[in-house]
């Protein structure tokens, strides 16, 4: 079992996370969405280390098996923990690969720490650049939806997570679909969570503003959305993200639900293996451009 201090509270509890550190070659850390854990990844570990690549996969603070504190779940803090596992782990040559909410420590990272050690960057269903709706951001999800999830998860947190499975994982074969075993092992997943990791981490990622954050992507980068997406909809996030970084290239699933890595785990693999194979042979394009300002609306605040 692996772990390692990463931070402290401000009353100075430390803080642990949980990783695992799987096959040697360029590294390429996975970070989960919200309210899994590491373990999500199951399908994209094997093909990864397989291949080539030395894949390390971690549980979020208030997660998995990592340390629950009752504070830290703003995105400059997540980001800061996950430059002390790079530090840690003397890691260099990174692909950060960010799924949902993990997309927006993604976007965080390369903006709070310059991109320190990362060479590609990965956005699975991600929440950037903005999720919730505002009037420069008329695409966005209604501030209900969230107010909702935070009090379902409050009045009942175990019945909100076999609910929300049912959107996570697509409701039918049609939209992604997944075994009855597949939505029990995500909640189990989920109920391995702090309950008060699962309410902050709901206002972080939808009130959080990455826009800014985009503009400090220069690095080769891949965005994969399922446009059947109704937990993080394609055209609330992933179609703008692709407006702003007009040199990533991006893969559209049109029949995809929210869980890629297992609904459309095949196709997935396929296509982050072949990003970092040609990215990492000098195939991929040139250098992402500065965010346009045309393609969103500008915010002046920042969560």
């Amino acid at each position: 079992m692996s772990m390692i201090q990463v931070n402290q509270t401000s009353s100075g509890q430390a803080i642990e996370l949980y990783y695992e550190d799987i096959g040697s070659g360029s590294p390429v850390i996975l970070i989960h969405g919200w309210p899994l854990t590491h373990a999500m990844w199951e399908y994209q570990l094997y093909p990864l280390v397989h291949n080539g690549y030395r894949v390390i996969s971690y549980d979020r603070r208030g997660f998995g098996l990592s340390s629950k504190p009752a504070e830290g779940y703003d995105y400059d803090t997540l980001s800061d923990d996950l430059l002390g596992l790079i530090d840690h782990l003397e890691l260099d040559n990174v692909t950060l690969v960010g799924f949902s909410m993990g997309g927006g420590e993604v976007a965080r990272y390369m903006s709070r720490h310059h991109g320190h050690k990362i060479a590609r960057a990965v956005f699975i269903g991600s929440v950037t650049p903005m999720l919730m709706k505002g009037s420069d951001n008329k695409d966005g999800v209604e501030r209900d939806v969230f107010a909702n999830m935070y009090d379902e998860v409050q009045r009942d947190r175990f019945a909100f997570l076999s609910n929300f499975g049912k959107l996570f994982f697509g409701e039918s074969k049609r939209k992604g679909g997944v075994s009855t075993d597949t939505m029990q092992w995500g909640q189990m997943m989920a109920m391995m969570a702090s309950p008060i990791a699962t309410m902050k981490c709901i206002e972080a990622f939808s009130m959080t503003d990455f826009r800014q954050d985009m503009a400090e992507i220069h690095v080769p980068t891949l965005i994969i959305h399922g446009k059947a997406d109704k937990v993080v909809p394609w055209e609330a996030s992933g179609r703008w993200a692709s407006a702003m970084l007009p040199n990533a290239e991006c893969k559209v699933y049109d029949d995809g639900p929210h869980a890629l890595f297992v609904t459309h785990k095949e196709q997935l693999n396929a296509d982050l293996l072949t990003f970092l194979s040609q990215t990492e042979q000098g195939m991929a394009a040139q250098p992402q451009q500065t965010m346009r300002t045309t393609a969103m609306p500008e915010n002046t605040a920042r969560h």
